[in-house]
């Protein structure tokens, strides 16, 4: 059976699916805000701003890698909808924190606030998938998750677009509000206990990481879905980077257009991720995640040709209407739009398949376990992102970091299609 939009109508899964929304709004909405505020008010060297847009990205991935572990045990260990209260709960004052640091302009206030929703975010994570085996039936799962993946990316692009055009003020009451809206759709969450008994919780994050990692990569199925997507994250991680620092130095156009390519991207993603649920019918299988990935790359190579040629034309920056009449404009956003497509058509059969391929009592530490090593790419990306910016290679050149990724990950998705389809 296909799952379909209908889920949305049942209070199994239209809980889950408001409070992620509103969770990956909040997110968006506040680290759009941040890093325009950061790119275009604080700083004012290209250098700068593209070291500070990776080491964002990295700040807000690096609790996956230091918690993910933890939350999986506590995810599968207790009642998940408990979990996500807890959580939300958190993110209202997470979201106090990163308000002052709007208003104040404060980079370590940003920054602090960004690590803690990366920490809120990794205890969210192992639920939001793990939890739709035990609220729908098996023939809906990759339909569920599809939605929410385009849910998710349905918020990134409003989260962007919202905070692209408010100003810094705006954001600070609006994330706060947000976080509260989210507190309470997390509270009509349908209970979801434990469905078998699962060990005592090991609260040593290094043992514990390296136990769980170890105990779910030896299966050859999930090593190759896990490697898959950890590569699709490690691209994601180091193309997020470059967005605002390519409009701005690269494409010499203002906080509007870089606003319209973050959304564009999301626009994408979620078409993607609908789409792939329609080619499979419901099936859960990796059989176009290679050519997904090849497509990316393909998009992304012409992305880095016709911005190594752009020209300087030395004068103000260009807004939206400007930008669009340039030679070459709407091959960058066609470019842009089909990198997104590709990645939501790669990214949502390989999470179904890590949460219905396992028993159900270990579906949370088997995407914990995916958590920890994706955030461990994509630090690593965004590291080497950072250091490359910093080095004085332009932002055209550091895409080509993102080709050589997606063919990595086609690779590996061949591979997990043929050993599992």
């Amino acid at each position: 059976m296909q799952a379909s939009p209908r889920l949305l109508f049942r209070r199994r899964f239209l809980p889950l699916f408001t409070t992620q929304f509103l969770g990956a709004f909040n997110d968006n909405l506040y680290k759009t805000a941040m890093v325009l505020l950061v790119t275009y008010h604080i700083y004012s060297d290209e250098s700068r701003e593209a070291a500070f847009n990776a080491l964002a990205g990295g700040l807000f991935i690096l609790p996956f890698f230091l918690f993910s572990a933890i939350a999986g045990q506590l995810a599968d260990g207790h009642d998940k909808a408990r979990i996500i209260r807890i959580v939300k709960t958190a993110e209202i004052a997470i979201m106090v924190f990163g308000a002052a640091g709007l208003l104040f302009h404060s980079v370590p206030l940003l920054l602090a606030a960004l690590f803690a929703m990366g920490v809120h975010s990794s205890f969210f994570g192992p639920i939001k998938y793990a939890i739709l085996p035990q609220h729908l039936r098996p023939g809906e799962v990759l339909g569920g998750t599809g939605l929410v993946e385009a849910g998710t990316y349905g918020a990134i692009l409003l989260g962007t677009i919202v905070g692209g055009i408010i100003p810094p003020a705006a954001s600070a009451g609006l994330v706060l509000f947000v976080a509260v809206a989210g507190w309470f759709t997390g509270r009509a969450v349908p209970p979801a206990p434990p469905v078998a008994a699962t060990p005592p919780i090991d609260r040593h994050i290094i043992r514990a990481s390296i136990a769980l990692v170890r105990q779910t990569m030896h299966i050859p199925r999930l090593f190759l879905a896990i490697g898959a997507i950890s590569f699709f994250w490690a691209v994601g991680a180091v193309l997020a980077a470059q967005f605002p620092p390519l409009v701005k130095n690269v494409l010499v156009a203002d906080q509007t257009v870089a606003t319209m390519m973050l959304a564009l991207f999301s626009i994408g993603v979620a078409i993607g991720s609908v789409l792939i649920n329609r080619l499979l019918k419901g099936q859960v299988s990796a059989r176009f995640a290679p050519t997904a990935a090849l497509v990316m790359a393909v998009f992304v190579a012409d992305l880095w040709w016709v911005t190594s040629g752009w020209p300087d034309h030395g004068g103000d920056l260009h807004d939206l209407a400007t930008f669009l009449r340039q030679p070459g404009a709407y091959r960058v956003v066609f470019d842009l739009f089909g990198v997104a497509v590709a990645g939501g058509m790669f990214v949502v059969p390989l999470y179904a398949f890590l949460t219905t391929t396992v028993p159900a009592a270990e579906t949370a530490r088997t995407i914990a376990a995916n958590n920890i090593v994706n955030s461990g790419a994509m630090v690593l990306g965004a590291l080497l992102a950072a250091g490359m910016a910093l080095a004085g290679f332009g932002v055209a050149q550091i895409l080509l970091l993102v080709v050589f990724g997606a063919i990595g990950a086609a690779i590996i998705a061949q591979r997990l299609h043929k050993a599992c389809d």
